[in-house]
């Protein structure tokens, strides 16, 4: 049978079936970690993060439970365990003309700690895979693997990962100029109850950093509770808005409606101590450097979103 993307509900309906059948097939089995969990991948890890917890270091160190899927991922060379389950239904959303692919989110549960030492082993299955589903990037289906993770014989922990495969949405030449610029939007943040408060100071043109008021650290990105004391009740402070480029990327390919790349992303960090990653503004992208001074402004994208970005001076 072929199916499109643009089929009748009754074709839908027989290619949801096709997709429906992939649900409860192996993704991977019997995975093994490349590397045992170890003190350097760690560091480099609370490095990148800004992350100074004693937890993560010293004899009775444990590994960040947010690093629950760094200890099974396969590079470049990927991992020999990949089932064909997994292949094939991409291919089949292909085939249908769902040929593009963006990741959405991903959940995770921790059950127990990662220490340095730990062998991680894995199985993956195809958890779900949606009805039809009509984003702002195009119709599409969205794929959820779930992975167990297991260290000494016992579960340690789950990772989910979600991705939309989708056919881009189409501009036809006669489309009125008003929808035109409605498929060009940048893709809206997702705001919730643990960062609302961060997004309502970007609207009165302030960047708020939480404050944790046990141990007066601070954090970013915003987070429910304190990564020092584990304390949950907190306040702000505005940030000044100086920083410095501590790490960033040019970003030349795929092209990506209402983005004109080349651009660079970087990881800024600020006068406050804490970093946050955000867009350069100011310099051309192949000027931006490692210790640029950087300082905030808010930019408005369109009638509905301003976003915080970072204009470049001199180095």
């Amino acid at each position: 049978m072929t199916a499109d993307a643009t089929g009748t509900s009754e074709e839908a309906a027989r290619f949801q079936a096709l997709l429906a059948a992939f649900e409860g097939q192996p993704a991977a089995t019997a995975g093994r970690g490349k590397d045992a969990v170890n003190e350097p991948m760690i560091r480099h890890w609370c490095e990148a993060m800004g992350d100074t917890n004693p937890a993560y270091c010293g004899p009775d160190a444990i590994a960040p439970p947010t690093m629950l899927q760094a200890w099974t991922m396969g590079g470049l060379s990927g991992h020999s365990d990949r089932s064909t389950a997994y292949d094939e239904l991409l291919t089949l959303l292909d085939g249908a003309g769902f040929t593009s692919v963006v990741a959405t989110d991903c959940e995770q549960e921790y059950l127990h700690p990662l220490r340095p030492g730990d062998t991680v082993a894995f199985d993956a299955v195809i958890e779900s895979v949606s009805p039809r589903k009509t984003t702002r990037l195009g119709a599409g289906h969205f794929v959820t693997t779930r992975m167990d993770v297991r260290a000494g014989g016992r579960r340690v922990g789950t990772h989910r990962f979600r991705i939309l495969k989708y056919a881009p949405a189409g501009r036809p030449a006669q489309q009125r100029e008003p929808r035109r610029k409605a498929a060009t939007l940048r893709p809206r943040p997702v705001v919730n109850r643990d960062n609302q408060g961060f997004w309502d100071g970007v609207r009165d043109h302030r960047l708020l950093i939480q404050r944790c008021t046990s141990c007066a650290t601070l954090r970013f990105p915003w987070l429910p509770g304190c990564n020092s004391c584990a304390g949950s009740d907190w306040d702000t402070v505005e940030a000044s808005g100086a920083g410095t480029v501590f790490s960033y990327v040019v970003m030349h390919h795929p092209p990506f409606p209402a983005f004109d790349p080349p651009y660079a992303v970087a990881l800024v960090e600020l006068a406050e101590g804490v970093r946050m990653i955000s867009n350069i503004t100011g310099v051309p992208y192949d000027k931006v450097r490692i210790g640029l001074p950087v300082q905030l402004e808010f930019l408005r994208v369109d009638d509905d979103l301003e976003l915080p970005v970072f204009r470049g001076g001199e180095a």
